[in-house]
């Protein structure tokens, strides 16, 4: 299945879905919005993709999917332009480029450290398109042969990957994927038939549509976020003057980094929950180590873009392998691609592959094209990207806040609907107040009713016997994993506080 007579017949067939005129333009149309997104400090590609997803219901899900892609790519790319020249990182990704970026500029060489994030951005989506190509048909093959108690697995494994990366405070992490189970139990049991948590709500007896769960702890969690800490510092713009372009020098010390970068962010992104931030801090502390020079590491080392970004841009590939092969989301933005996959009727997984190719493989092809526009545009629209920056937060927010409200509305013409966001709006300000993650409550929710269906299959299979989840190797393996990234993490540091 992995073969080139395979590969290469399936990706003709995506391209040809992906250059109809209607899908090129969705995808230019979301690489431009997302790196429009990805330089407004504050927003993301998550909460721009759930910002979306009402509206974007009732359309065909190939171009949905090929807007959601090229938002995605933007946004990675997007934040490194603010970090570069006013050290505002416009994603948490790339705060490692703010680092050497905005030295840089101060240097007069902010011109060189947006190309090389340009071009950096490239080849690393490039890679991991081509990795997600070869690496996701294999990984079909693989969870052809689970069973429910191996998917179960893999859902706690997916579930503790992000609470032990969440951050110094793994509990934290923890306690979210718990808020999001909790979430997912809301609604009509579908064995017993019994209304649970539904406190008396006839809206809620059908559950919490994944749909408002994304909008309601993104986008109205976003917007309640700064209307009550008022995040609205002033941004001095810095002006650009000159060409974007590389010396010889910068492309000689630049292309090792991007490579370095590329591998680092791709195999980081493939474990769910490592995510972006994760690939771009680990891609600066290799290059630092490995500098000739590593006294120039925060004055302005060109490596310290060049890395940083290649990690995060492919790491976004990276983290749509676990989405497409396995359906475990591999970051808080594909959490809610599954949740859009949910709202289509579509389950990302092995049979993705064979009853919807023509999106799969439409998917895998627009991102080709959209790393070849974000290349195209980006540098021409730098000077637009930065006036960006001048629009009063207060219009900013209110515009997403009425979007967010009107496309919840359109869902089911529903007020309910409407309240129920806006509460999880008020959940999500309580969360971020104690410093507990919004991207592992939206994996608990969304993976939460499919853990609670596996694990009851894999049960009544083995007539309740619960030791089924050990005697089969491979879900016994990946719950030894999961419990070692829930142990390690503190044994770790306690050992390092006792030296």
């Amino acid at each position: 299945m992995s073969s080139l007579s395979y590969l290469l017949p399936q990706l003709g067939a995506g391209f040809a879905s992906a250059l109809v005129p209607t899908n090129l333009l969705l995808g230019a149309v979301g690489v431009t919005v997302g790196t429009a997104i990805g330089v407004l400090p504050g927003l993301g590609p998550a909460l721009t993709i759930s910002l979306l997803l009402p509206l974007t219901f009732g359309m065909d899900p190939v171009g949905t999917f090929i807007l959601f892609g090229g938002i995605y790519y933007g946004a990675m790319y997007g934040g490194s332009t603010t970090s570069i020249l006013v050290r505002m990182p416009g994603e948490t990704s790339s705060v490692m480029t703010a680092v050497d970026g905005y030295a840089m500029t101060r240097r007069g060489r902010a011109g060189a450290a947006l190309a090389t994030a340009a071009i950096g951005s490239f080849v690393a989506g490039t890679f991991a398109t081509v990795m997600l190509m070869l690496l996701a048909p294999p990984l079909v093959e693989l969870s052809l042969g689970f069973g429910p108690a191996d998917y179960a697995a893999l859902m706690v494994l997916a579930l503790t990957s992000v609470a032990g990366l969440a951050g110094a405070n793994p509990a934290r992490g923890l306690l979210a994927i718990f808020v999001g189970l909790a979430l997912g139990t809301v609604g009509i049991d579908v064995q017993t038939g019994q209304a649970r948590f539904s406190m008396g709500m006839p809206g809620l007896l059908g559950g919490l549509n994944v749909v408002l769960v994304t909008v309601g702890l993104f986008a109205v969690g976003e917007v309640f976020w700064h209307a009550a800490t008022r995040l609205d510092a002033p941004t001095n713009v810095t002006r650009l003057d000159g060409p974007a372009r590389l010396t010889p020098s910068e492309w000689r010390r630049s292309m090792p980094a991007w490579g370095r970068g590329t591998l680092i962010g791709f195999f980081t992104g493939v474990l769910p929950g490592a995510g972006a931030t994760v690939a771009s801090f680990l891609s600066y502390d290799v290059e630092r180590r490995v500098s000739k020079t590593p006294e120039e590491f925060g004055e302005g080392a060109i490596e310290g873009v060049a890395g940083p970004e290649a990690a995060n841009n492919a790491s976004a590939g990276g983290s749509l392998v676990p989405l497409l092969a396995l359906g475990v989301p591999g970051s808080g933005t594909t959490a809610v691609m599954l949740a859009a996959f949910q709202m289509y009727g579509l389950q990302p997984g092995p049979l993705l592959f064979s009853q919807e190719s023509e999106l799969v493989w439409g998917l895998i092809a627009s991102l080709y094209v959209s790393n070849a526009l974000l290349l195209l545009l980006n540098l021409p629209l730098i000077r637009l990207w930065v006036r960006l920056l001048e629009v009063p937060p207060a219009l900013l927010y209110a515009a997403v806040l009425a979007l967010a409200t009107v496309g919840v509305y359109t869902l089911n013409s529903s007020l309910f609907d409407v309240g129920v966001v806006y509460a999880l709006g008020l959940l999500a300000v309580v969360l971020r107040h104690q410093e507990i993650p919004l991207a592992p409550v939206v994996l608990g929710a969304v993976l939460g009713p499919l853990l609670e269906q596996y694990t009851r299959r894999a049960l009544a299979i083995a007539d309740g016997d619960p030791t089924v989840f050990l005697t089969r190797p491979l879900s016994a393996a990946l719950l030894g994993l999961a419990l070692a990234l829930v142990v390690l993490p503190p044994l770790v540091r306690a050992t390092r506080t006792r030296t």
